[in-house]
């Protein structure tokens, strides 16, 4: 099945921007800390940064790569316009190019695996250009989704929210390897109850009782690569581990796009799922949608930042 990832991403790359800045993707080569799965770390720092810019991380999709990534959505342009840093990181898995979303490494907090080292991209990239800690966000499709659940759940302390495109729950590949492909997960047949979902990711980081990022999904409910399942396995994780109910506090019709629904659960807006209807794994990308959410179009002021609102904020 992961072939077909290959191939429905291939529109994302024709619809990339003309950047008109001089600013280009650029390797890091130097040690920037713990990275045992070799991880690569490519960055786009635009010429004219924020003070203290922010921080957003685009993990790729099975059989992309960093400069795929790069090309194909329009975030080093609009990061270019606001100031914010953006990291690419690239997969070690050169089989399929699929992110370590299995092993128990990657899905606990500084353990190892794939997310230690993007991880690490993070915090070098925080202290190189003096960036703002409390602003730091991860948004992906696919397999860049799945990574984009396992850094919200197993690293709250350095995430303040996430934006996860066709993606399965936290945990949901969880066994023995870096490069577990779990086909039962993919075709909806693992499921679980809220609590023990939500003990999955609060696993993540044992003895973790703080603040937890915002989090944001989407889904196709025609989705041939990663059942629709997922997704309301997904909202069932999530809305345990913020402790709210399993009913939707609004629901707003065609949103961002027509014939997608916009479902937020809590008080507070800290959840929201969006089910696009008759959308394959070939869901199109919300950059506008997921740049309010990060609140990164705001450079000055109260921008909304880690530790700030939530259900659980200290």
């Amino acid at each position: 099945m992961r072939s077909v990832i290959n191939s429905v991403f291939t529109w994302i790359l024709a619809a990339a921007p003309t950047l008109t800045s001089a600013a280009s993707l650029q390797k890091v080569t130097e040690d920037f800390g713990p990275n045992p799965r070799n991880v690569g770390f490519y960055i786009y720092v635009p010429d004219k940064l924020a003070a203290n810019p922010p921080i957003l991380v685009n993990p790729h999709w099975c059989h992309g790569d960093a400069q795929a990534c790069y090309a194909g959505s329009q975030y080093s342009a609009l990061a270019s316009r606001y100031g914010f840093i953006v990291v690419y990181p690239d997969s070690p898995n050169t089989a399929d190019k699929c992110w370590d979303v299995s092993s128990n490494e990657t899905l606990t907090h500084d353990a190892g695996g794939d997310s230690l080292g993007i991880a690490s991209m993070v915090r070098w990239t925080l202290d190189r250009y003096k960036g703002d800690p409390k602003r730091v966000f991860v948004t992906g499709i696919s397999s860049g989704a799945m990574m984009t659940s396992v850094l919200v759940g197993a690293y709250p302390d350095l995430f303040a929210a996430g934006s996860a495109f066709a993606g399965v729950p936290y945990g949901c590949f969880s066994g023995n390897g870096y490069g577990v492909w779990s086909d039962a997960c993919a075709t909806g047949k693992v499921k679980k109850t809220g609590a023990e979902w939500a003990s999955m990711v609060k696993a993540g980081y044992p003895g973790y009782s703080g603040w937890r990022p915002k989090m944001q999904i989407f889904h196709g409910t025609q989705d041939e690569v990663l059942n629709y399942t997922n997704f309301e396995e997904e909202i069932k994780e999530w809305i345990t581990v913020f402790g709210y109910s399993e009913t939707p506090t609004t629901t707003t019709s065609n949103t961002p796009v027509s014939g997608w629904t916009k479902y937020v659960y809590g008080g507070n807006d800290w959840f929201q799922a969006f089910s696009a209807a008759g959308v394959s794994h070939n869901i199109q990308n919300q950059e506008a949608t997921a740049m309010a959410w990060f609140d990164l179009t705001c450079t000055e002021g109260d921008c909304f930042q880690w530790g700030q609102g939530g259900p659980t904020a200290q």
